[in-house]
């Protein structure tokens, strides 16, 4: 039994991780209808910036801060400067320039880091903690913590600004939010550059735990995806579960059967997902989108 807690613990951490890229995913979909495929690359960018940061000496938590306003300033330049420019193509032509965009990022992040990983500290030193006869590090306490900040955040400012709800209208209807005064390019803006943050926050908690490497948006994006398809890409909640539901197969799966099963759970719970339940599996039970 504690074996299997202790396989649950780790995969509710690496869950949670998920579940923040997905939270972007569903944002930046619901808005303007993009599967913005560049995601994990915002993930990848907060925490190599984190690195770099604390490198040359500044404080923890001004670097930290700084990573994220890195990453997000990264989502605000994929739509300024890629997806507003070209919002009169397809829908489709738009996704083929996410992948340009996180091509061009990872090509960026090897020749300013190089192949060689990089290390961060733990945020809190010190022995894991033992609940429920599971062994809980230090790091994975904030993650947790710091995704449940988010949830109330990201509740918050979509239910009680005057942006967030006017990015929700532009999520049920366009045309309508337009009619209402409201700028889908402008919602967008606001959508590349919220999701990169929050990409961004899961990045630099992340660091402590993995090293970061040039190369880790697209494992990362493709988890953070799975995440949001099992929420049924509507809600930014439904993802941070469905992130959680991925971590803790993944993690059993790593612990019961093999640890080369890790990159393949991800793909395999996406396929069945698409197959027998195109909707998603919380379909039933995920609220309103935000």
């Amino acid at each position: 039994m504690s074996e299997f807690l202790q396989f649950v613990a780790s995969g509710v951490g690496q869950g949670a991780i998920y579940g923040l890229i997905g939270v972007g995913f569903v944002i930046i979909y619901n808005v303007t209808g993009i599967i913005n495929f560049a995601q994990g690359h915002y993930l990848m960018l907060g925490a190599l910036t984190a690195v770099t940061l604390r490198e040359t000496g500044l404080p923890a938590v001004p670097a930290l801060l700084l990573a994220i306003v890195v990453a997000a300033l990264a989502g605000l330049i994929t739509d300024r400067a890629v997806i507003n420019p070209a919002r009169r193509h397809s829908t489709l032509t738009l996704i083929i320039l996410t992948v340009g965009v996180a091509i061009a990022v990872e090509g960026l992040a090897l020749l300013v880091w190089g192949v060689n990983p990089q290390r961060y500290p733990p945020f809190t030193a010190g022995p894991p903690l033992f609940l429920g006869g599971a062994a809980v590090s230090r790091q994975t306490l904030w993650v947790l913590g710091v995704t449940l900040a988010i949830a109330l955040a990201l509740w918050w400012f979509f239910q009680r600004t005057v942006v967030g709800k006017a990015m929700q209208a532009c999520a049920m209807n366009r045309d309508a939010a337009r009619l209402q005064a409201i700028d889908p390019a402008q919602m967008s803006l606001y959508a590349f550059t919220l999701a990169a943050a929050v990409a961004g926050v899961a990045g630099v908690v992340l660091v402590p735990i993995t090293s970061a490497y040039y190369d880790m948006g697209v494992p990362f994006g493709l988890k953070g995806f799975t995440a949001a398809v099992l929420g049924g890409l509507v809600s930014p909640f439904g993802a941070l579960l469905g992130g959680l539901l991925l971590g803790v197969a993944e993690a059993l799966a790593v612990g019961y059967v093999s640890s080369a099963m890790a990159e393949g759970v991800a793909f395999a719970v996406l396929a069945l997902v698409l197959v027998a339940r195109p909707e998603g599996l919380l379909a039933q039970v995920r609220a309103r989108w935000a």
